[in-house]
């Protein structure tokens, strides 16, 4: 295996031509919500897959009842050495509208900007940046030498529309796919000149409730007082939901919740973030939530319950003296830990069903549920990964939390049983999913050269 500092350097000198590949697959319109570009979504499949056989690698383009997988593998000559599969996509959102992207979003572009050079183009950073600094580090390996590790490489083209056929794509192929930790890079640094490793995912429970109460609206002039009004029934139940300090009052919701270890907290709490920014950016002032918690405890490491949407009754314009037959509302809750969505589920059924009076009726609709991930802030290889971000970058890793959910790391830890490491190089600032996205070519380049570190110091 060749020195890290020749890989490195392997890496700066092929920065241009790495550049000029990643144009390539920008070009290539892979907008997996339209029909009208499945070609387009095939060509970008077949293009990486070249890249990859390119490589050395064995890889082939698998079709699914939608776009098709992306699977990749190749061998380090040692036989100890750890197996890792990595995952990213090639497709990418619509790029309307169109008329607010400053030049044409598939026809990519270097831009100078006051905080350094990017890249313009759709799906630069969701996900074509941040897959191809991956692809570009095995490059510079292969070129000085071989590689550090057995790589396996997972690239869908359904990302973007909730990934339908990836869970039955591996059950299918499981056994090819199972490796000793997965790696994902689709997640943020924390700033531009601090890395981040995201070691936690909230998990998510997805519930909707519909109360019904007579066989019809009626007039609230000849019914209003004697007659259960669903709309003020289901206001109840909401208002119950949280106490006056925040929390969640469901029985039982706090089960498996565990407060942060002492060295993650006063990382955070030391961390340049500003509430009064966060909240002032959204046109907020006062933090809600659970009393004494901060900001980034709330978004990262403390579970919700949240309602997303209520119908009932009148909603035109104008008035209508309506007393409802029915109303709806869609419930969401995140959760952290060792929450069982199972659990949380059948006990918010419960709290419901004990609030509801005589003459009313209910109905429950799952939308489906996740458990909650983190990686073990112990785990061998945070500590080697982290080790490797601080020497590309100068900075300690920020071990961060996600507020939101990353499906295929759950299927990563209950289908496969691995672990995810996931390290990206995205800004918020990145516009991805808005005209004119962008990506730092900063961003590009150190993340090359970053992962070239993190599979080095994994490797061993």
């Amino acid at each position: 295996m060749a020195s890290l500092d020749k890989v490195l350097a392997k890496i700066d000198a092929n920065l241009d031509a790495s550049l000029g590949r990643l144009f390539k697959l920008i070009s290539i319109k892979s907008v997996s919500t339209d029909p009208a570009f499945k070609a387009d979504c095939a060509e970008a499949a077949l293009w990486v897959a070249g890249e990859l056989k390119g490589l050395g690698f064995e890889a082939s383009v698998r079709p699914t009842e939608g776009h098709a997988m992306v699977v990749a593998d190749a061998k380090a000559s040692r036989p100890d050495a750890p197996h890792f599969l990595f995952y990213g996509h090639y497709d990418v959102q619509p790029a309307d509208p169109l008329e607010l992207w400053e030049t044409p979003p598939f026809e990519p572009r270097l831009a100078d900007t006051p905080t350094g050079k990017q890249i313009i183009g759709r799906g630069v950073a969701d996900d074509k940046g941040q897959l191809m600094t991956f692809v570009e580090a095995l490059r510079a390996f292969k070129e000085t030498g071989e590689l550090p590790c057995h790589i396996t490489i997972l690239l869908e083209g359904e990302e973007e529309t909730g990934s339908p056929s990836l869970p039955g794509f591996l059950a299918k192929n499981k056994d090819e796919l199972k490796a000793d930790l997965a790696l994902v890079c689709d997640t943020s640094m924390w700033d531009r000149k601090t890395p981040a490793i995201t070691t936690m995912l909230r998990g998510l429970v997805l519930e909707e409730v519909v109360i019904r109460g007579a066989d019809r609206d009626l007039h609230s002039g000849m019914f209003g007082g004697p007659a259960i009004n669903p709309i003020h029934v289901l206001s109840r139940i909401i208002a119950d939901l949280h106490d006056d300090q925040g929390r969640v009052m469901l029985p039982g919701f706090y089960d498996g919740v565990a407060e942060l270890p002492e060295d993650i907290a006063a990382q955070w709490r030391h961390l340049p973030f500003n509430e009064k920014t966060f909240l002032g950016d959204v046109g907020l002032s006062v933090p809600a939530g659970e009393h004494g918690r901060s900001t980034l405890e709330m978004l990262w490491s403390r579970p919700t319950c949240d309602v997303n949407g209520i119908i009932g009754g009148y909603t035109a314009k104008g008035s209508k003296t309506v007393l409802p037959a029915e109303a709806s509302a869609k419930f969401s809750f995140r959760l952290v830990g060792a929450q069982d969505p199972d659990k949380i589920a059948a006990a918010f059924r419960d709290f419901v069903r004990a609030r509801l009076p005589a003459d009313c009726h209910v109905e429950f609709v799952s939308h489906g549920g996740s458990s909650a991930l983190q990686l073990p802030f112990s785990s061998d290889a945070l500590t080697r990964a982290r080790g490797a971000l601080r020497e590309e970058w100068g900075q300690e890793a920020v071990l961060a939390g996600c507020g939101g959910s990353i499906p295929i790391v759950g299927s990563f830890k209950h289908d496969l049983g691995m672990d995810t490491l996931m390290i990206g190089f995205g800004l918020e600032d990145d516009r991805i999913h808005s005209p004119n996205e962008k990506y730092d070519l900063s961003s590009f380049h150190k993340g090359t050269r970053s992962w070239a570190r993190v599979l080095s110091a994994l490797a061993g």
